[in-house]
């Protein structure tokens, strides 16, 4: 490890030792810029042969009223079990616990490949592969939504597993600030309601950002900390907001394609059959989420909390998802 970047990260470097064996050091330490939910680290672990495993540390850094995340010890519990069922994920290497005195977090391996969304959808590097994204997201959320929900019993008790338009009903009257759009999109939402389907485990934020991709497509799906139970058409349904199509609006799934590929490879591969006015449900519930994440992250910076001009900046872009909420409640959006 650089010695200029030991202070910082010695106590990353304890943690490791401790489970990897006392001689193990850090080298080619990494803080990503992007991002801002967790303290996030990416590092070498460099055993006393030289033998070298990447990893990345995540450390949660905010956990207010009414947070909408999944506990950092929880979130390592759903990756433990859908890795270990096959899927695509990151291998958990181990949580910290109380001895390591750096709060609530994880460590897993390192998957190399392309997060930044307008590099999938633009890049010339993507264009072999880019026809195929939609229907291989379609086949993985198929097999996400196969997992067994008994596995993940202990999600069941999040506020979002047992009603999701109340969670952010009582998240919004947290923050104390009258939102005449997210009352009136939840009273849409109550009134336009479909008949529940059966609970399986949702990723709860499955989108072009959170897919790491590679020469031959989706090769892990990150960030679980908006993981609960619920109807699958929940994480279909926040797919397809226009927020996740980087510049183009015309293409629903991720800015990349149609629905009909994505759809097609999803009930192929197992997934339940999904209605356009379902997806169109949730479009707008997710619209109400995602403002009331910015709402959160805005608190954050206003609050002192977290101070930060991404913080600051998603304050105000909770303005300008609320007005494409009520162009989607009309009708004028898709």
């Amino acid at each position: 490890m650089n010695a200029s970047a030991a202070p910082a990260f010695e106590d990353l470097a304890a943690a490791v030792r401790r489970r990897l064996g006392t001689a193990t050091r850090l080298d080619r330490v990494e803080v990503p810029t992007l991002g801002g939910s967790n303290r996030t680290v990416i590092f070498d672990a460099v055993d006393a042969d030289g033998a070298r495993r990447r990893l990345v540390s995540r450390q949660e850094t905010y956990h207010g009223p009414h947070s909408p995340f999944l506990a950092p010890s929880d979130q390592y519990r759903v990756m433990e079990q859908v890795h270990a069922s096959g899927f695509p994920v990151p291998r958990p290497v181990f949580a910290y616990d109380e001895a390591d005195g750096m709060g609530a977090g994880f460590v897993t391996e390192f998957v190399a490949g392309e997060t930044l969304p307008k590099r999938i959808i633009e890049s010339p590097a993507f264009a072999d592969v880019r026809p195929r994204l939609a229907r291989q997201f379609g086949e993985l959320l198929a097999r996400l939504h196969a997992l067994p929900v008994a596995d993940f019993a202990f999600l069941g008790s999040r506020a979002d597993s047992l009603d999701v338009l109340e969670a952010q009903r009582r998240r919004i009257d947290a923050y104390g600030r009258p939102r005449p759009a997210l009352e009136l999109a939840l009273r849409w939402l109550e009134r336009e309601r479909p008949d529940p389907h059966p609970p399986v485990l949702l990723h709860g934020d499955f989108r072009v950002g959170n897919l790491m991709v590679g020469p031959e497509g989706v090769d892990a799906v990150l960030d679980w900390e908006c993981s609960h139970l619920g109807s699958a058409v929940e994480d279909i349904g926040w797919l397809g907001l226009r927020s996740w199509r980087f510049g183009r609006p015309d293409l629903p799934v991720g800015g990349i394609s149609q629905w009909r590929p994505f759809l097609e490879a999803y009930e192929g591969a197992g997934g339940r059959r999904t209605h356009p006015e379902h997806i169109r449900w949730w479009n707008v519930f997710g619209l109400v989420r995602w403002t009331v994440l910015n709402l959160m992250q805005g608190y954050g910076h206003t609050c002192g909390t977290r101070r930060g001009l991404v913080f600051a900046a998603c304050g105000r872009n909770a303005d300008l998802i609320e007005y494409e909420l009520l162009m989607t409640m009309a009708g004028r959006h898709a």
